[in-house]
C-alpha cells in the first residue's frame, strides 16, 4: 500500500498542477475519482495486467469505457498513466489528488460517529462548532455506531476527539487499573 502511494505521488502532483493552471480543480476531481472507479473494476484490472494488450489498445478500451466528458488534457493524463503502467494506482493517485484539493482550498476532511442518529440543526451546529475550532471548512462524512452507547466521535485529520460513553467508560476503567 505504502509503496503504490509513492507511486501514485508524482502523477498526483502533476495532475493538480494541471487542475490549477486550468482553474479546473473540480473537474479534475470528478474526473479521477471516475477514472479511479474503472482502474477499480475487476475486469478492467485484469485488463491492465494483461501483457497481451499494447499500450495504445489497453489506452483506448480505459478511454471507451471512461466515456466521453473527459478533456484532451485529461485522456492524455490516462494515456501518460498507461504508458508508464500507472493505471493501477489510479485510486492512490484519487486519494492524493482530493488531499492535495483540500489543502489548496483551506478544506479538512471530518469524520464523525454518532451512537444515535444525529438531525440536522444538531449536525449543522457540530460542524459550525468544529469548522470555528479547526479554523477550516469541513468536509465531514456522518455515521451511526450504536457500540459508542452515547456521544460522538469525531476524526478530523490526525485530531481525535472521543465524546463517547464508551471512550470515557474506557478511560475511567484505565484509571482506576492505576
Amino acid at each position: 500500500m505504502a509503496e503504490n502511494v509513492t507511486i501514485a505521488r508524482p502523477y498526483a502532483e502533476a495532475a493538480f498542477q494541471l487542475a490549477s493552471a486550468g482553474n479546473a480543480l473540480g473537474p479534475w476531481s470528478e474526473a479521477l475519482d471516475r477514472l479511479a472507479g474503472i482502474a477499480a473494476d475487476p475486469q478492467m484490472r485484469d485488463c491492465i495486467s494483461d501483457p497481451k494488450l499494447q499500450p495504445q489498445q489497453l489506452a483506448g478500451l480505459f478511454l471507451d469505457v471512461a466515456g466521453s466528458g473527459l478533456t484532451a488534457e485529461q485522456q492524455n493524463y490516462v494515456r501518460v498513466l498507461v504508458d508508464n503502467e500507472r493505471l493501477q494506482v489510479l485510486p492512490e493517485i484519487r486519494d492524493l489528488f482530493v488531499a492535495l484539493k483540500n489543502e489548496h482550498e483551506g478544506v479538512k476532511e471530518a469524520n464523525i460517529v454518532s451512537a444515535f442518529p444525529m438531525d440536522e440543526a444538531t449536525l449543522k451546529a457540530l460542524v459550525a462548532d468544529l469548522e470555528a475550532r479547526f479554523k477550516a471548512r469541513l468536509n465531514v462524512s456522518v455515521s451511526v455506531d450504536p457500540e459508542l452507547i452515547g456521544g460522538v466521535k469525531i476524526a478530523v485529520g490526525d485530531e481525535v476527539i472521543d465524546a463517547s460513553v464508551r471512550g470515557k467508560l474506557a478511560n475511567m476503567a484505565a484509571a482506576l487499573k492505576n
